[in-house]
């Protein structure tokens, strides 16, 4: 007859450790990536920068700043051949109604202002210009807000620099 201890089975397999497993596999898909990316087709840089400002300001809103993320990085980082951008910056703007909406639910989600997205080409795909921005995710009523603003500039952005273009 076999004894099986809590953790063993006959087969020696742990089924602490099989159930571990199991919830790892599970929780794999919950935790994606929170970054969107689009790519902007037939444009430049140039373009689709101000197609992004011009995205962000039809909304109403501010950019509040524009940090030039690629040449901080190209001051700052040890050799210019180890950045993968060839242009990069990241336009900052805030919804003031959104965010007293976020701070409202939880006082921590101040940390979801400013909202900001990235602007962006590759060393090796300079011609292929994408924006990005961390999702904020759809837990609360902000949080959905504020991810469908974030949608609509994004994809506004994109039809404005391939139609200048």
């Amino acid at each position: 007859m076999f004894s099986v201890h809590l953790f063993g089975t006959p087969h020696g397999a742990s089924h602490f450790f099989l159930v571990f497993l199991s919830l790892l596999c599970i929780s794999l898909p919950s935790i994606a990536d929170d970054t969107v990316v689009l790519r902007v087709s037939n444009s430049d840089f140039r373009t689709a920068h101000d197609g992004l400002i011009e995205a962000i300001e039809s909304e109403g809103l501010v950019v509040g700043s524009v940090l030039p993320f690629r040449d901080m990085l190209a001051r700052t980082a040890v050799g210019d051949d180890t950045i993968p951008y060839r242009e990069a910056e990241i336009v900052q703007f805030c919804s003031s109604l959104l965010a007293a909406e976020l701070v409202r639910e939880a006082p921590a989600q101040l940390t979801l202002c400013p909202l900001s997205i990235a602007l962006y080409t590759l060393v090796e795909k300079s011609s292929e210009i994408r924006l990005a921005y961390r999702s904020p995710g759809n837990s609360t009523a902000g949080r959905q807000r504020a991810e469908s603003l974030l949608q609509r500039i994004a994809q506004r952005a994109a039809e404005l620099a391939h139609l200048r273009w």
